[in-house]
């Protein structure tokens, strides 16, 4: 059945189903380990406290910004959409593409290893050590297997209609919700330590990097652009923790009164998970010395802090909730990403299998497509280089974004925005602003990793043309 999305999308999400897709997409295993970058580049309470802060206020900026567009193309695709409007389809594509080659399925890919390795502390047999197929260039481990067959199952289940993904994206999303601030207000009762917290904070505002030299921490102290390049790389730890809030947008056709709930939820959702984040870091500040964050066993600064608050039955706790953490996050990435893809394939820009959908209104096609290119990733191994390359363009897609609601302003003043961006035009520039900035740092300090990334997006300019003669 090949049909417009206008007729057979169903209006079926609640304010709260959008809200949990939006916290549910940012909350996967990030804030139990990116604090750990964070405090070797940084070194201090203050500065760690504020990369996480800042990160929390950029964030939200951006999401009530997104509200003013979501306003005027309630559509399937969202972000797509608006490039699409401000823009050209060129430059829509290019997201389109960069989205599909590694964002999204990078993300579905790094999230589901991430499950399966904390499903390791529970069941060994899962463990990346057990390796069940060797041919020397490919080795498959059993981790890599219960990813790709937990995004195998969360696609079935988001094939068979929208209400399925509802519920497991609601249930899940609570349920982490829930254990999170469990964990928070236990650190803060049980495990915190004033001396831990006062000696953490003695000097608060002195930038040093923290390093590890033969057994030996080597601290240095940050200036001029040495600091600026810490504070780059710990936003990108902090920001793509929170990042995936605009999945939401994705769904757009099939959320009940769009024009307003999409802005309510982008707000909501990122406020929920700003205030746990932030609470989350403080309770690691009162709980462990700032050196046993930095230098917490494979960055697992969640595990060492639940160790402290538990006993021993701390590390078994973090991996519970991650497991669903993990896998209430992929259902939301899985559940959004193929609208994306089937709006591309009704503008002629994708497989145009993925433009119909079944009977279930949903684009199982595209979803299968998604899959298999996901699941072809979490055997490389390399989804965690691959989302490091990526950042540059996510930041580079959000600026253009933001920058389309100026553009949209001028060009087309008739169309009704039941919702304003907030602080406009001050907020959306300011995020302008510090969007361009740390992707100039990144650029400067973490080349390696950027300029590859670039190369992906740019890959997107033959295609699109290709992709037009088919």
């Amino acid at each position: 059945m090949h049909s417009t999305e206008n007729t057979s999308f169903k209006p079926s999400l609640s304010l709260l189903d959008a809200t949990m897709i939006v916290a549910g997409s940012m909350i996967g295993s990030g804030i139990f380990l990116v604090s750990a970058e964070i405090a070797r580049s940084v070194g201090s309470a203050g500065w760690f406290t504020l990369m996480w802060v800042l990160a929390g206020v950029v964030t939200m900026i951006a999401a009530v910004s997104y509200g003013e567009l979501s306003g005027m193309y309630p559509r399937a695709g969202g972000q797509y959409v608006y490039l699409r409007e401000a823009y050209n389809p060129f430059v829509a594509f290019l997201f389109g593409w960069t989205q599909f080659s590694v964002i999204q399925t990078g993300t579905i890919a790094a999230v589901a290893v991430a499950f399966a390795k904390f499903t390791a502390y529970l069941v060994p047999a899962f463990g990346e050590q057990n390796i069940l197929w060797d041919a020397g260039i490919v080795k498959i481990s059993a981790a890599q297997v219960l990813a790709i067959l937990s995004i195998i199952l969360l696609t079935y289940i988001n094939t068979r209609g929208i209400r399925n993904g509802k519920l497991i994206q609601t249930v899940f999303t609570l349920a982490k919700l829930a254990s999170l601030f469990g964990l928070i207000i236990f650190g803060f009762l049980i495990g915190a330590r004033q001396e831990v917290w006062d000696a953490n904070w003695q000097h608060a505002w002195t930038a040093m990097s923290r390093q590890e030299a033969n057994g030996q921490m080597v601290t240095s102290l940050l200036t001029g652009m040495a600091f600026l390049g810490a504070v780059a790389v710990s936003m990108k730890g902090s920001l793509f923790s929170s990042d995936a809030w605009n999945n939401v947008t994705f769904i757009a056709a099939e959320i009940r009164h769009p024009h307003k709930n999409i802005g309510r939820s982008l707000f909501l959702g990122t406020l929920i998970v700003t205030i746990i984040y932030v609470s989350a870091n403080l309770m690691y500040l009162a709980v462990l010395p700032l050196q046993e964050i930095a230098f917490a066993v494979n960055d697992r600064v969640g595990v060492a802090a639940a160790e402290r608050i538990f006993g021993n039955s701390g590390s078994l706790i973090i991996a519970v909730m991650i497991m669903i953490s993990t896998f209430g996050c992929n259902n939301g990435l899985i559940l959004s990403g193929a609208r994306i893809y089937y709006t591309m394939a009704q503008d002629g820009l994708f497989f145009k299998r993925a433009g119909s959908l079944n009977r279930y209104s949903v684009p199982a096609q595209g979803l299968w497509i998604q899959c298999i290119w996901a699941s072809l990733l979490c055997l490389t191994g390399r989804y965690g280089d691959l989302l490091a390359l990526v950042i540059f363009g996510v930041l580079i897609f959000y600026v253009l974004t933001i920058i389309g609601i100026f553009i949209l302003r001028r060009k087309r003043p008739a169309v009704p925005r039941p919702y304003k961006a907030f602080g406009y035009p001050v907020l959306p520039m300011v995020y302008v602003v510090v969007a361009v900035l740390l992707a100039f740092l990144l650029l400067v300090f973490e080349a390696s990793y950027t300029l590859p990334g670039l190369g992906i997006i740019l890959l997107g300019i033959p295609l699109y043309y290709i992709s037009r003669k088919l």
